[in-house]
């Protein structure tokens, strides 16, 4: 099934199949690789802002070229790409340790609140359905 939409990139109505830009701004996108790929041949110790500056291309853009494979860090020792949360730079996965280190105590400690307060409203249900009997 074919969906029509706007192109997120440009604004453009185009029929969305495989991609989620259209044809003209995966053109653009290709052209952008290329720049990209070129000035780190050339360059092989840029970082992320030099590259982006030195092609015009964005660092979001760069930083998906890295992310979707296209830009590969083990031919560019020096770059590295900002981290989702905080912004600082690294050179795998989309958060840095501190972030990652933060999100998992939080994800813990919800959890945990989440499980006391389940427990806690099993114990208090429990209370109300049960029955005593008076032997009077």
């Amino acid at each position: 099934m074919t969906n029509i939409e706007n192109c997120p990139r440009c604004g453009r109505i185009f029929a969305k199949h495989f991609r989620d830009v259209c044809p003209s701004c995966l053109k653009d996108i290709d052209k952008e690789y290329e720049l990209c790929s070129t000035y780190l041949r050339e360059n092989k110790g840029a970082i992320i802002t030099e590259l982006s500056e030195s092609t015009g291309v964005s660092i979001r853009q760069i930083t998906k070229f890295v992310r979707e494979g296209r830009i590969s860090l083990l031919n560019a020792p020096n770059l590295s790409y900002p981290c989702e949360v905080c912004g600082t730079l690294i050179r795998e996965s989309n958060l840095c340790d501190n972030c990652r280190t933060r999100f998992q105590k939080d994800a813990k400690k919800s959890t945990s609140t989440f499980a006391s307060r389940a427990e806690d409203s099993k114990s208090s249900t429990s209370a109300a359905n049960s029955y005593r009997i008076n032997r009077d």
